[in-house]
């Protein structure tokens, strides 16, 4: 049931038509509540994938490099989700641990002094039920948000860390993931090792990969670097579903000021609703067939392109200002279909969005667009985040007129890129822009705790 109303709050959005609830997909799941206190900062993952995608299972290896931000801390806390661990070392030397309510316990073997680099090794496997789908019959293996499922890391959005993936594929597959591809080399056992690196530190949650037997179209565009990857289409389709990603890309950078550099790779996998990560995105072959055939717009494209700036590059601290990632996506998808495909497009959606506002309104179900925890959300909370964020966004350009809405815009990115941020950071942003109070405007729709 929670699936099919999170394609339900998408429809809304005009992501995705109501002929595709149908469609079985795994959904976005952010657990927890606000940014906790860490006594360590990670700064580097460095992974190692042997997955079998006949079986669904994957054995694997990361290694932690961290900094300690607190004097004589004995205990670090991972995130693990279901994840079983068979070994932890330090320096080569086991260490204890214990795993409870999806978090691996590592007792340090002595207390370290605050500034400490550690580097932490562990050994895992598992059979992950989210967060990685295997699909045999197309030889295919993708991650899906949940990257404690498929690694051990801290899933928190304030935490960003630099990234190398190495996964263990047959020799048949392509991959693509975060960052640069270093290197794919073939293995004795006749399998190829393909290793990846993400210079750029950003939150766990947008690690990930997809890899198939696919089809691939590679091309230059300016100074883009754009793959698109598919097990069902050909080249000249995967270039038609995709023909609008350049103009996506341009698009964003020249409302931030903060032009898209280097690779962005796409790829339609098996099933799914849509997922973001960072240089890539995943959307399902159904959802592509019907970029093709009209019964879809380019709406979903534009809104997982659109997070490059919003959700990798500035992050909500806490999932509890998860409206500034979703809400705020959501509203620059319609203003780039209304940049590409005009007015009335744009009008459309903020018509849909009163709407759906309007009915939780009626329903008793409306709340403010921050919450204090966000555990276990409903269909509703995801519309409030969703539906009723771009919706503000959208009154808030009403209010303030193009010049200094776009001005706020450009200003909270451009000072926020690579940071976590939180409901006041955008208002700050949109009051320095227009040169007004706007903590009425911020107050009746986000709520006290902004």
């Amino acid at each position: 049931m929670r699936i099919r109303a999170m394609l339900m709050i998408l429809a809304c959005l005009g992501l995705m038509p109501i002929g595709v609830w149908a469609t079985p997909a795994k959904e976005k799941s952010p657990q927890g509540d606000v940014a906790p206190l860490r006594s360590f900062d990670v700064q580097h993952y460095s992974v190692h994938l042997d997955p079998d995608v006949d079986a669904g299972t994957l054995r694997g290896q990361v290694v932690i490099q961290l900094d300690l931000v607190a004097a004589g801390a004995t205990r670090l806390d991972f995130d693990v989700g279901a994840l079983t661990i068979d070994a932890v070392r330090a320096d080569g030397q086991s260490l204890p641990f214990e795993v409870a309510d999806r978090r691996l316990q590592v007792t340090l073997a002595r207390k370290h002094p605050r500034g400490k680099r550690l580097r932490i090794e562990v050994d895992y496997h598992g059979a992950p039920k989210f967060g990685m789908e295997f699909h045999p019959q197309r030889g295919e293996i993708y991650t899906i948000f949940s990257t404690s499922q498929w690694m051990p890391c801290i899933d928190a959005p304030d935490e960003r860390a630099s990234l190398d993936l190495r996964v263990l594929l047959p020799i048949d597959a392509r991959m693509i993931g975060n960052g640069s591809e270093i290197s794919a080399r073939k293995q004795r056992d006749g399998r190829r090792l393909h290793h990846w690196r993400l210079r750029e530190s950003v939150p766990s949650f947008t690690y990930g990969f997809a890899a198939g037997r696919y089809r691939e179209v590679a091309l230059h565009d300016g100074g883009l670097s754009l793959r698109y990857l598919s097990g069902a289409l050909d080249e000249r389709q995967l270039r038609r579903v995709f023909a609008e990603t350049p103009d996506m890309l341009r698009f964003f950078g020249e409302k931030t000021g903060i032009p898209y550099r280097g690779r962005y790779s796409q790829a339609l996998v098996a099933k799914t609703i849509g997922q973001e990560m960072a240089g890539l995105a995943v959307l399902s072959e159904a959802y592509g067939q019907g970029v093709l055939d009209g019964s879809h717009d380019v709406g979903l494209i534009a809104h997982e392109v659109a997070h490059q700036w919003w959700g990798v590059g500035v992050t909500c601290l806490d999932w509890g200002h998860f409206w500034l990632n979703e809400g705020l996506v959501t509203f620059m998808t319609a203003a780039y279909l209304q940049h590409r495909h005009g007015d009335a497009v744009y009008r459309e959606r903020v018509a849909g969005w009163k709407q759906r506002v309007e009915r939780l309104r009626a329903e008793g179900k409306d709340r403010p667009l921050v919450y204090a925890r966000w555990v276990a959300p409903t269909a509703d909370d995801r519309a409030v985040v969703y539906v009723k964020g771009a919706y503000a966004i959208a009154q808030l350009r009403e209010e303030l007129g193009e010049e200094a809405f776009w001005g706020g815009i450009r200003a909270y990115t451009q000072a926020n890129q690579g940071q976590s941020v939180v409901t006041s950071d955008l208002r700050a942003a949109m009051e320095r822009s227009s040169g007004r109070d706007l903590s009425a405007f911020f107050a009746r729709w986000a709520g006290s705790g902004e």
